[in-house]
């Protein structure tokens, strides 16, 4: 009624037989052909697996042993230290040293009363920054003077990015090492008045500001732009130096003329106490320095050798398109002829109020917004109405 079984294969090890010839070799088995990459099979073109072989996964070799870190860590360090962690750390070692640094060098300041032993309240100022490295640092060739062209300025920018290109290169082909301070005086109301333009105090200000960096000044004009190679900017040993000279500048010929283009080391200016503070407008702040000069007892020297005459400079100034302030308001017609014996360097009351690195044209300078300190009190005439 029901079919016969078969009876089953007997095994070779059942029969206590064992004939390893019975095996198979591995080698003859037939192997399964591998799939192409990116080849796509469609209906009946699919490989199709061979019978008598079951397919297997394939083997992976077993990951390394991970102590719960990164690879890229040392060995060295805590198990549970990971690349974030540095990270973190770092960021947190580098905020530190920047307050640190804060914290050392931050000094009360401001709106101080230079050489009076007076201090009134003002926000820190941290150290001052010294200007970025240049290419002639590493060059001896470029002698081991420095200097700061301390560049009054106020409302005139297309004179700016004329002057700034030219000097930079006018001093780099002369190998004077130096760099542009720009003195922007910021215009604010005081008491519903505007602040007079005043040359010297800022003057004054960007001799502090410079810092140790340099070792003399450029008192400089931004509208006069010298065009004589055979002009001197060197280190004013001997005593202040006059580079647009009565014999040369466009304007001014007058004997004690001593404005526009003047090189002081920063011990000769010290010993002039700077400039005085008291004009405010234009004009008649260097007459007054120039009296400050002799009676430092210190020789003015000006070029010698020039041909070019009136032809040195470049003047950039324009007259119809930009007047001066020359008014003359309350005492200060009669004030302005004496020689102020108390003020200067010493006195300079004032606020920085930001510090700018710029590059004008491919040259670099710095460009620092003062706010001058006006006392009515002692010149009535330093605001506008």
């Amino acid at each position: 009624m029901f079919p016969s079984r078969r009876k089953a294969a007997q095994l070779p090890w059942e029969d206590g037989r064992w004939d390893i010839s019975s095996c198979p070799s591995p080698r003859s088995l037939p192997r399964p052909q591998q799939e192409p990459r990116g080849r796509i099979y469609r209906g009946s073109s699919l490989p199709r697996p061979i019978a008598g072989l079951a397919s297997a996964p394939p083997q992976r070799k077993p990951p390394p042993h991970d102590n719960g870190g990164s690879r890229l860590i040392p060995s060295g360090l805590p198990r549970k230290c990971s690349v974030f962690h540095l990270f973190v750390g770092c960021l947190l070692l580098g905020f530190l040293s920047l307050l640190w640094l804060q914290l050392s060098c931050s000094g009360d300041v401001a709106w101080a009363a230079r050489g009076q032993g007076q201090e009134t309240p003002g926000p820190s100022r941290a150290c001052l920054p010294e200007p970025p490295r240049e290419h002639w640092e590493e060059d001896e060739s470029w002698g081991p003077h420095r200097l700061a062209v301390l560049v009054p300025f106020r409302e005139r920018f297309e004179e700016l990015l004329v002057f700034v290109p030219h000097m930079h290169r006018f001093l780099s082909r002369k190998k004077i090492q130096h760099h542009i301070y720009v003195l922007n005086q910021v215009d604010h109301f005081s008491f519903g008045a505007l602040h007079r333009f005043n040359r010297a105090a800022l003057i004054n200000v960007g001799f502090l500001e410079s810092g140790n960096s340099t070792d003399y000044i450029a008192m400089h004009d931004v509208d006069l732009l010298p065009l004589n190679e055979e002009l001197d900017y060197g280190f004013p040993e001997a005593g202040p130096f006059h580079v647009a000279s009565p014999e040369l500048h466009p304007l001014y010929h007058y004997k004690t003329y001593v404005g526009g283009i003047l090189l002081l080391s920063k011990q000769h200016y010290q010993l002039c106490n700077g400039m005085s503070n008291r004009f405010w407008g234009w004009g008649r702040e260097d007459d007054e320095f120039y009296r400050r000069i002799k009676g430092a007892g210190l020789q003015l020297f000006r070029p010698s050798g020039i041909t070019t005459g009136y032809k040195t400079f470049r003047h950039l100034h324009d007259p119809a398109w930009r007047k001066r302030d020359q008014k003359r308001i309350a005492a200060q017609k009669q004030e302005q002829f004496k020689v102020d014996r108390e003020g200067g360097l010493s006195t300079v009351k004032y606020r920085v109020d930001s510090r700018t690195a710029l590059s004008v044209g491919g040259a670099p300078c710095t460009v620092l917004n003062i706010l001058l300190d006006c006392d009515k009190a002692a010149t009535p005439w330093c605001t506008f109405s």
